[in-house]
């Protein structure tokens, strides 16, 4: 294995105690920014899967030999498989969690699931949606925060319950038309979610949107899905869930305040769309601050 890459910090102590001189955590986390402009990303001996934080931000990349558009979501993440580095061109400043997978365990996973060799190999992937791993990065993120309570063993846990769902999603084929459908230009993407944010608050149309971005309502809708990787509604709402999240945790307004900042009519409306985004009610997402 390479040695950690100079722009990583060490791994935090309580995932090294006990663990000998020459073994690494099987799974560790880092927040890092992503600067403006042209960006490669670190070559690492471990399988690092970068899960975007915050706000849409429009990006470039290079896969397959080809130069791609897309959109970076808050829990969306990509796969740099280990040895390898991804070229990026951001239009602003992001974060991501890195999460740092050892090779030699999902090769044990691998075998453990009864998979081919070459199974054991992650493939570069670029701006996936999977709860379960969104699910593990935000654990791996609290349990760094609060200097990892429990231990080596629950972050090992962590490590191969995620081995296991990146070799279940890699075993699933995108359809023909997912590979190949064309997507908004950068700019103008950029030009709708800048918009999206600045009207948040507001009752957005799809004939709106679709006027900002200069497509007709018909090829608006699935050039949009296929750079965000969902339909507009859905997007929307999740951005007016993460609004109202950020606002709960500041603690500054009260519930129909938050509600009406982040576009819902109500607070009840706001709830019942934070359970189903987020699984969580308002009371708790507010409570978990102290």
């Amino acid at each position: 294995m390479t040695d950690r890459p100079a722009c990583y910090p060490a791994p935090p102590a309580a995932l090294q105690a006990g663990a000998g001189p020459d073994r690494a955590p099987l799974l560790d986390v880092l927040t890092s920014p992503v600067p403006l402009g042209l960006f490669d990303s670190p070559v690492d001996g471990r399988h690092v899967l970068c899960l975007h934080v915050g706000e849409p931000v429009p990006v470039s990349y290079r896969m397959d030999g080809h130069e791609r558009q897309g959109v970076r979501l808050h829990g969306r993440f990509c796969v740099v498989p280990a040895g390898s580095s991804t070229r990026w061109i951001v239009s602003k400043p992001a974060r991501s969690l890195l999460l740092r997978l050892t090779p030699s365990l999902l090769r044990e996973i691998s075998e453990t699931m009864g998979l081919s060799a070459h199974a054991g190999q992650l493939a570069p992937s670029i701006h996936v949606r999977d709860a379960q791993v969104e699910c593990i990065g935000w654990m791996m993120q609290a349990e760094d925060h609060d200097a990892y309570p429990g231990g080596r063993v629950f972050t090992d846990s962590l490590a191969s319950a995620l081995a296991a769902r990146l070799l279940a999603l890699q075993s699933r084929k995108p359809a023909a038309s997912e590979r190949h459908t064309r997507a908004l230009p950068v700019w103008r993407l950029r030009h709708v979610l800048d918009y999206i944010e600045a009207h948040l608050d507001e009752d957005l149309s799809l004939a709106e949107l679709a006027a900002v971005a200069g497509f007709s309502l018909s090829h608006f809708k699935p050039l949009f899905k296929q750079a965000t990787g969902m339909p507009v509604h859905r997007f929307v709402l999740e951005r007016r869930v993460e609004r109202a999240r950020t606002l709960l945790l500041e603690g500054k307004k009260n519930m129909g305040e938050i509600a009406l900042d982040a576009g819902f009519s109500h607070a009840s409306h706001m709830a019942r769309c934070m359970r189903r985004v987020l699984g969580l009610s308002p009371s708790q997402i507010a409570s978990s601050r102290h």
